[in-house]
């Protein structure tokens, strides 16, 4: 009886299942059908014109093969903005464990542009681990900053950055010792959350301290400024990613909470002016810096990208005409190999000098004009692993930024994603279900992991060169492959100035 009853019910489902695949099945045939018609009948797309129906199967493809070549096709070599090897390095760093290779380096020593530090022939005998000494910023403002640590992070909005990839890098940070830069998209809790140094970047669109017109309100920037936390003010002209057009938050990102911070409408596309309506001149540029230095108290200086360097001479003219007193204390120069969430390609690829060229003649400009101890030298594009540092603190840098790089650190997967709001590791994404993936607790650890590897390592390679500490690192201490497949040192390929002007 039981064994009957069995079957009878066995009947029933093979049958509800069966009529259930006839109906999927009839869906299936009319969407076919009907996919087949539009696609017929339109007339945008050739491909879907000639071929309706199994032409989508090339352009599903082309996406999918955005993600599996990382995985299945390119070399450790291959990839852009990132190759898989850079990636790798990041991750172990940031994880902390064991950094080594065997068997040799993956990487071409023998390609155009790969640099080589000159080891000393006898080293000191001491700890490898050179401790960088403080550099101070802004001594003619009334609260000068002396920070040691030269690796530290980039410009990243929140907003452009989920709240939990905020806070790990807020409390990462502070247990590391580096700054972490806001961005253009204004304060928020979140960035003083970990008790880190700050520095505040007024944007174009003045995020966070604009008025309704868009002009800066010095009322909003002195209650910025009041956290103890905010150590310096920057003046983003522009960014490596897009230089001379404004920065984009997708309307998607712009949550009430966002909105609020940055003082703009809820949804709606963010997109800031292409530069500051109040400083079209170098001269406005220094009354800017002048204003809200007297203002805050704080070192301020300005970050750009640089074309040509004309106009910096012409700053360090109007800084001896003014007082030396008058000139920015530091500048942030970004390469044009920098990296945003959205940006158009023509820029991104097209436009602004790399940072191989701009830091080198922005040191040496200073230096022609006297200056290069006044204006502290902050630079950003791409320096993620040791001997990018390395190399910039030889081109003379004081100190680096990164943002991708410690993006990674949090563990992005490079899936190219961070302007549609679908970023699959919570780190550029308003999607609270997508955030989840982000574990601030871990994710902090990993960012103070990655900021000590890093510097430990350009200390390694310090010690090696026979210096004492890293910033002692100069243009004679690397050397840079040629086209020939001989490499030149840095001092040949950008000599320094022969001659400085006094003050």
């Amino acid at each position: 009886m039981e064994t009957s009853a069995f079957a009878h019910w066995l009947v029933v489902l093979v049958e509800t299942f069966a009529a259930l695949f006839m109906v999927l099945l009839a869906v299936a045939v009319m969407v076919v059908l009907v996919l087949w018609l539009v696609d017929r009948n339109q007339t945008a797309n050739s491909v879907l014109r000639n071929f309706p129906v199994i032409g989508h199967f090339r352009y599903w493809f082309l996406h999918l093969g955005e993600f599996f070549r990382q995985y299945l096709y390119s070399s450790d070599r291959e990839e852009m903005p990132f190759n898989r090897a850079q990636r790798t390095w990041v991750y172990r760093a940031a994880k902390n464990v064991d950094n080594t290779n065997a068997f040799g380096s993956s990487r071409d020593l023998r390609a155009e542009g790969v640099p080589f530090f000159v080891n000393a022939p006898f080293p000191a005998l001491d700890e490898q681990h050179v401790t960088p000494r403080p550099v101070t910023l802004g001594p003619y403002a009334r609260e000068p900053y002396s920070h040691a640590a030269f690796f530290n992070i980039s410009a990243m909005s929140f907003g452009a950055l989920s709240a939990p990839a905020v806070r790990a890098l807020s409390i990462g940070a502070a247990k590391a010792g580096i700054w972490m830069d806001t961005g253009e998209g204004g304060l928020a809790p979140y960035h003083l959350e970990g008790g880190c140094d700050i520095i505040f970047e007024i944007g174009t669109a003045k995020y966070g301290v604009r008025t309704p017109d868009g002009k800066l309100d010095d009322q909003k920037l002195l209650a910025i400024c009041a956290h103890k936390q905010v150590k310096m003010v920057s003046i983003k002209l522009g960014q490596g990613a897009k230089p001379g057009m404004g920065g984009l938050l997708p309307g998607a990102k712009v949550t009430p909470e966002i909105a609020a911070i940055r003082g703009i409408p809820v949804g709606e596309d963010s997109q800031s002016p292409n530069r500051h309506h109040d400083i079209g001149s170098v001269k406005e540029l220094m009354d800017a810096i002048r204003h809200i230095r007297d203002l805050t108290g704080k070192p301020t200086g300005f970050k750009a990208v640089m074309g040509g360097l004309e106009w910096i001479g012409e700053l360090c003219d109007e800084v001896h005409r003014r007082g030396i007193e008058s000139a920015p204390d530091f500048i942030i120069v970004d390469g044009s190999e920098g990296g945003t969430g959205a940006a158009p390609q023509t820029l991104m690829e097209g436009v602004g000098l790399p940072l191989r060229e701009s830091l080198p003649a922005l040191v040496n400009t200073l230096i022609s004009h006297g200056l290069r101890d006044r204006i502290k030298v902050i630079c950003s594009g791409k320096c993620i692993t040791a001997y990018d540092v390395a190399w910039a603190l030889s081109m003379g840098a004081d100190f680096v930024n990164s943002a991708r790089g410690f993006m990674l650190a949090l563990g992005c997967i490079q899936s190219l994603q961070c302007n549609r709001n679908s970023c699959p590791t919570g780190i550029t994404t308003q999607n609270i279900k997508l955030q989840r993936g982000l574990v601030v607790t871990d994710k902090s650890e990993r960012v103070y992991h990655y900021a000590k590897n890093v510097m430990q390592e350009v200390g390694i390679i310090a010690h090696s060169c026979g210096v004492e500490e890293p910033r002692q690192l100069n243009r004679t201490h690397c050397r840079v492959m040629g086209l020939d497949g001989v490499s030149l040192p840095l001092v040949k390929l950008f000599p320094y100035p022969e001659e400085a002007r006094s003050e």
